[in-house]
């Protein structure tokens, strides 16, 4: 049995606590662009869509509002949360201390495995530059960093990350990457790798929070905002 189609596409039953699983569900949509910022969540629009009673949905919505990626108005219900550009480079500031921590921690970590995953990912990474298949790309620079926090072991980090990751994604920064950009984040992948596999944990934390600085100038540019 499938759900009916829509913002969230076909997805089975929910089996989870279902309230978990649409605030899940509902969060990735936010973070990959499907509901962008300001779009209106309506309950009954969402228990269809995702196959639950509006009961789990409206605590979904309070799920998200409590991380702040959607906000909630008396006779207006939700929408999902709208950022300025001081806001946004707040939460690279943010990204970037604690990117540039798990780097550090992985350092340190790192075992063999996630060592050539690293690597593979790389060479993955390298041959997306300057084809038009931004998606994988995307996909790829997704699965570099989840590797390192991965190495990092701390799943605490791990979830203050993704916290602070998914709002830069709703405002879609790579989309602007032009070839010599996604170029240079290529190399700060390298630099990565090679810091982290010799064990150079002051090394891995400085060009992580370059790599994530160099992505919230990309994004300051593009939405009109002075470059530091």
């Amino acid at each position: 049995m499938v759900t009916a189609v829509g913002i969230f596409g076909a997805h089975p039953p929910l089996s989870r606590t279902a309230s978990a699983a649409a605030a899940d569900l509902i969060r990735q949509a936010i973070g990959d662009g499907r509901l962008e910022p300001g779009h209106h969540l309506k309950e009954e629009q969402l228990a269809q869509e995702l196959g639950v009673s509006r009961t789990p949905v409206r605590e979904a919505l309070h799920v998200l509002q409590a991380e702040g990626l959607i906000e909630t108005f008396p006779n207006r219900g939700a929408t999902v949360r709208t950022y300025d550009l001081a806001d946004l480079e707040d939460l690279y500031e943010l990204r970037a201390l604690l990117e540039g921590r798990a780097a550090r921690r992985a350092a340190t970590r790192v075992n063999a495995a996630q060592l050539a995953e690293l690597h593979a990912s790389c060479r993955r990474f390298e041959g997306l530059v300057g084809t038009p298949n931004l998606q994988a790309l995307v996909a790829e620079n997704a699965l570099f960093h989840e590797v390192i926090l991965d190495a990092a072991a701390s799943e605490r980090l791990t979830g203050m990350v993704h916290q602070v990751v998914v709002l830069p994604l709703v405002y879609k920064s790579y989309i602007w990457y032009s070839p010599e950009q996604a170029t240079a984040s290529y190399h700060y992948h390298c630099e990565l790798v090679d810091a982290i596999e010799q064990r150079d944990a002051q090394r891995a934390d400085d060009v992580m929070r370059e790599h994530i600085d160099a992505a919230q100038r990309v994004l300051a540019h593009h939405m009109g905002g002075a470059v530091a």
